[in-house]
């Protein structure tokens, strides 16, 4: 393992915050609820591995980039998906549910967008309400 300068450290450790961010997203849309450091920790406490909150607190907020092997394995198990995406491989596919939460939160965003568009702009032209639906649709597949 080669040592990480502080900017990608600190870029590695916001990429997988990102990452556990996303995982809890989807874990909500198909449970209904978030979960909790304590069912988190308690399932890899189950698999042998301890996670301190502090830790956890760290890794999902990006202040420190955590590089442990047994907590990835865990915290793939957990949520289903494959370690080497959580730990950011980059020829890492991306878990089918995943792109689909980040489909579901970019159409979500870009209906939000439009909704404010058509109350702030009010008594806007249908057509130019149009183009701005065509602009942010366009937008939402390339993010």
């Amino acid at each position: 393992q080669t040592k990480m300068t502080e900017d990608e450290n600190k870029a590695a450790a916001q990429d997988l915050a990102k990452r556990l961010r996303l995982l809890l997203d989807v874990a909500i849309a198909e449970s209904g609820s978030e979960p909790t450091y304590s069912q988190i920790a308690a399932y890899l406490d189950q698999r042998g591995t301890s996670l301190s909150r502090s830790r956890w607190t760290y890794m999902v907020n990006g202040h420190r980039f955590v590089q442990d092997a047994a907590v990835f394995e865990g915290l793939a198990a957990f949520f289903d998906v494959d370690a080497a995406f959580l730990a950011g491989e980059g020829d890492a596919p991306i878990p089918a549910k995943v792109s689909a939460q980040l489909d579901l939160v970019r159409s979500m965003r870009a209906a939000k967008v439009k909704s404010y568009a058509a109350r702030t702009l009010g008594d806007i032209s249908p057509k130019a309400l149009q183009a701005i639906s065509r602009f942010l649709d366009e937008e939402v597949t390339h993010t």
